[in-house]
């Protein structure tokens, strides 16, 4: 787009359009990592304590008290990029909070009151550790998660609204009839929410497993085994692995969605320059005459819209949309792949229990350091798919910040020189992100030597 359509639009030049696009990238692509573990790592951290208090066993609470620290860290970080992408709402793209503000903001505002209520209750957690009773403690981690679950929700009402905008009426370019309730309920808030929440998990859960997959493989090394490290790894590998085959299912829902309501979007994900009937289903080199038709509308021979039914400005940055839609199917498949071995090596232990010999050896593979060498790469996995997801949903709906009402150019702030506030960001989350990583380093260190590790504890005693 050249510099005299923005300006006719009232938008800034095209660089610093360019920048503010890539501050709001890059600041929520740090901020959704961050959400993802303040919604999997207390989840994580509940498990592990019922689990204390159904065995009595030390390792449990050793794990939940750790895990719990490092959430109370990151949330801590977390409100610190959220507060910045609220400001940045309003300070990149003024045009979509003056115009539509009242529409969505209700969610907002609900997302407000979840986020006190889990810092709330997670102060009152992390304080009430050996000052609580065993059960009130546990009880008092049910709010953390539940809160961080609906805080991420309203959230995603907002972006899902962005992609089908609903409860308000246009009357000669001003919004009337404003509905926040339909708004937040659109018809893709059911499956984008969804998406988020099992991707959050999995994503923390294969993070925090790929951490004791280190320690484990320094273990194997030095010929010991550590329950420590054993439950560290499997209780969020397990997490992860049993969200993968749920998050499949739920993005193939998605994709069907998009085919139906975004076909611009569905276009440029898998690639469909022509509106032909009978599309093949094309991956990298693989192609399956009439299969795409055949998933979409179980119809191998049904007709999807391409890309040239589209007009051009109007069209997505197809290339960037079908990478980043093929990176996230890809890293998924693997992920899956680990989760179907893990579940598999499970079933087969548990049959194989009370039984000697080989086949007792053969069901310990999951330890092996090749599967661990994997292991270890599916937080970074997890991670990018997450992120190579957001790229797929958010620039597939390009040119427009709400499809088909409002286009980007005409939401961003018009004032010039926006890239000094990226280069700003840059540099402060730069910081940020060393700092988290050196304390989070400090509370990775294992218990001291010292530090029984089983038999009964108590998690917390009232005094």
């Amino acid at each position: 787009m050249s510099t005299v359509q923005f300006l006719a639009e009232g938008a800034a030049t095209p660089a610093d359009f360019v920048a503010a696009r890539q501050q709001m990238a890059f600041t929520l692509g740090f901020h959704i990592v961050l959400a993802s573990i303040g919604i999997g790592l207390p989840a994580l951290t509940l498990l592990a304590e019922w689990r204390s208090l159904r065995t009595g066993d030390r390792v449990y609470a050793e794990l939940a008290r750790r895990w719990m620290k490092a959430a109370g860290v990151l949330f801590a970080v977390g409100a610190v990029s959220g507060t910045v992408l609220s400001f940045e709402m309003g300070t990149l793209w003024p045009g979509f909070m003056d115009k539509y503000g009242q529409v969505f903001g209700g969610a907002f505002a609900l997302e407000g009151i979840a986020f006190f209520i889990e810092a709330i209750f997670m102060g009152i957690y992390l304080y009430g550790w050996d000052r609580l009773s065993p059960r009130a403690h546990f009880l008092t981690g049910i709010p953390v998660v539940v809160a961080g679950i609906l805080s991420a929700t309203f959230v995603v009402t907002v972006n899902s609204w962005m992609n089908q905008p609903r409860g308000f009426n246009l009357v000669n370019g001003q919004v009337t009839d404003v509905s926040p309730l339909k708004a937040m309920l659109n018809p893709a808030t059911p499956t984008e929410a969804t998406h988020l929440i099992l991707a959050s998990l999995m994503v923390c859960g294969f993070l925090v497993a790929s951490v004791y997959a280190v320690a484990l493989l320094r273990d194997a090394r030095a010929g010991r085994v550590d329950r420590y490290h054993r439950l560290g790894f499997a209780i969020p590998f397990t997490l992860g692995a049993v969200c993968a085959p749920l998050q499949v299912i739920v993005g193939d829902f998605a994709s069907r969605f998009v085919a139906s309501h975004q076909p611009a979007k569905f276009a440029a994900m898998e690639g469909i320059e022509h509106t032909q009937a009978g599309v093949p289903f094309k991956f990298a080199t693989i192609e399956i005459p009439n299969m795409l038709s055949l998933m979409v509308k179980f119809d191998a021979h049904a007709t999807l819209r391409g890309m040239d039914s589209i007009p051009a400005d109007a069209r997505p940055p197809a290339e960037v949309v079908k990478t980043s839609f093929e990176i996230m199917i890809t890293l998924g498949m693997f992920l899956l792949a680990l989760a179907a071995w893990w579940g598999f090596a499970w079933f087969v232990r548990r049959r194989a229990l009370g039984r000697a010999g080989r086949l007792a050896t053969r069901v310990d593979l999951p330890w092996k350091p090749w599967f661990l060498r994997l292991a270890l790469t599916a937080g970074g996995a997890a991670i990018l798919a997450m992120e190579a997801g957001w790229t797929t949903t958010e620039v597939g709906r390009q040119p427009w910040i709400v499809y088909g009402v409002m286009r980007t150019t005409e939401a961003v702030n018009p004032s010039s020189n926006l890239r000094y506030g990226l280069y700003a960001v840059l540099a402060v989350y730069a910081v940020l992100a060393a700092a988290t990583i050196s304390v989070l380093r400090r509370i990775r260190r294992r218990p001291d030597a010292g530090t029984p590790q089983s038999g009964p504890v108590p998690v917390g005693s009232a005094r």
